[in-house]
């Protein structure tokens, strides 16, 4: 029998914890249970400086662009994100890949003890310890154990009682926000902004992305305010900017001007997407605030080293599935899913594309079908895997009312396999959108192909 590596054992003693992403439940965010909890291992969320990101969405692909120019820029550099694709450690890494196994069993060694020692009425209000609670710890000692210089951490949900929330950063970022995880977060975007916003510390200045709502804006300016916070919008530091694809090097050229920098910065990325050059734009003028005198080749080296996967992922020449183009796309809000396929439709013009789609039950699906209309030849709804709560008669309500043709099944590993399948003996683009956890299903299979 194969002995479990030291992060299977972590994993299934993790599993013993409340777990949000799999079991959304309320009432159970409070920074009291962090902030005991980093005490007792010498508060090591203070060990480096840091940058915090919150947002809707763009707030993974931000951490990563920053954390990718800062490692340029010669640091050993932390990033913390969420949710993992194929591999637990994506979410405690470097900026360019995974840390030394010995940096994750050093830190497994500390917190595995020192956690089971806990008396339960020790605790905050005698509250049981959560998943992502011990997650973020467990990050936190993983960046202290690797001696990093700075560290990016993105919120989880939320932001102002998100485990993350604990650590005292030199810059914080908020990326648009949306209505989302509107049962935990408010039912308006400007319940859901004052939640982002609660990232916001006393005069630590804070970079802000232009919102869709003007009442947005003004939660976020008089949060500022209140915590006497240097605030700037990311669109008013950038006097020009423009963005195209090139579709036979799978690369997105983006060109930004801002009278902070020294000279336009010009980058061939790897990311992809309206949105995503809207996230270099922010990546820019954060590492501008942190560091000034930073070169802008520097800047242009780390977006274009950037990747994530799961972010307009395209992958070709697969073995099991010869002539298949598929693109992974984690794209599970309504604006992220309508510029996916945005992206998609400027990269690959009129090619033949077909569509593998399923979503989380608090997604806005009946909307989110109607994007979808007029460009797929096939259309294949599905559950989104086990991880996440579902409603697939909800999905296939909505794609009926938007009047699509489409295949469902709520065996998501059949059904993943026929697209797969069907797409590659059509020479089609295969497009999987809807869900992270779709998009790490689709990997599992495909590395299970091998």
């Amino acid at each position: 029998m194969k002995r479990m590596s030291a992060i299977d054992d972590f994993l299934e003693w993790l599993e013993s914890y409340l777990n949000f992403e799999r079991l959304p439940q309320k009432n159970i965010f409070w920074l009291d249970t962090i902030d005991y909890l980093c005490k007792r291992f010498n508060n090591p969320q203070d060990a480096a400086p840091c940058v915090h990101v919150a947002g809707s969405k763009g707030k993974g692909s931000v951490s990563k662009m920053i954390a990718s120019i800062l490692q340029e820029a010669g640091y050993n550099v932390g990033l913390y994100t969420s949710p993992h694709i194929s591999d637990f450690r994506e979410r405690i890494s470097r900026a360019d890949g995974f840390f030394d196994d010995s940096v994750y069993e050093k830190s497994i060694k500390e917190i595995m003890p020192k956690v089971d020692s806990i008396i339960p009425e020790d605790l905050p209000a005698e509250r049981p310890l959560t998943w992502f609670e011990l997650v973020t710890l467990y990050a936190f000692l993983c960046f202290r154990n690797a001696k990093t210089d700075w560290n990016v951490f993105e919120v989880g949900l939320g932001g102002r009682l998100d485990a993350t929330n604990i650590i005292r950063p030199k810059l914080c970022c908020i990326t648009p926000i949306e209505l989302e995880h509107t049962e935990f977060l408010g039912n308006t975007l400007e319940k859901i902004a004052a939640e982002k916003a609660g990232i916001i510390k006393n005069c630590t200045p804070v970079l802000l992305a232009r919102q869709q709502s003007e009442g947005v804006n003004i939660v976020l300016r008089e949060k500022a305010f209140t915590r006497h916070a240097p605030h700037f919008f990311v669109e008013d530091l950038i006097s020009h900017s423009f963005y195209s694809f090139n579709e036979k090097k799978r690369r997105m050229h983006v060109h930004l001007e801002s009278p902070m920098f020294n000279r336009p910065v010009d980058a061939d990325m790897q990311l992809m997407g309206k949105m995503q050059a809207q996230n270099a734009a922010m990546a820019c003028i954060a590492a501008k605030k942190i560091l000034p005198n930073i070169d802008e080749t520097i800047i242009e080296r780390g977006l274009e080293k950037a990747k994530l996967p799961g972010r307009f992922e395209i992958k070709e020449k697969l073995e099991k599935y010869p002539g298949l183009t598929l693109i992974l796309d984690g794209a599970h809000t309504l604006n992220s899913v309508r510029l996916t396929v945005d992206t998609m439709n400027k990269l690959f013009g009129s090619r033949k594309v077909n569509l593998l789609f399923a979503c989380a039950a608090d997604k806005d699906v009946k909307d989110m079908a109607k994007i979808f209309k007029y460009r797929f030849s096939h259309i294949y709804v599905t559950r989104p895997g086990e991880k996440k709560i579902s409603d697939l008669n909800a999905e296939i309500t909505a794609f009926k009312a938007a009047e699509l043709d489409f295949t469902a099944d709520a065996d998501y590993k059949s059904l993943i396999k026929k697209a797969l399948e069907l797409s590659a003996q059509e020479g089609a683009i295969l497009l999987v959108t809807g869900s992270f956890y779709l998009v790490s299903e689709v990997d599992e299979l495909l590395k299970a192909a091998k």
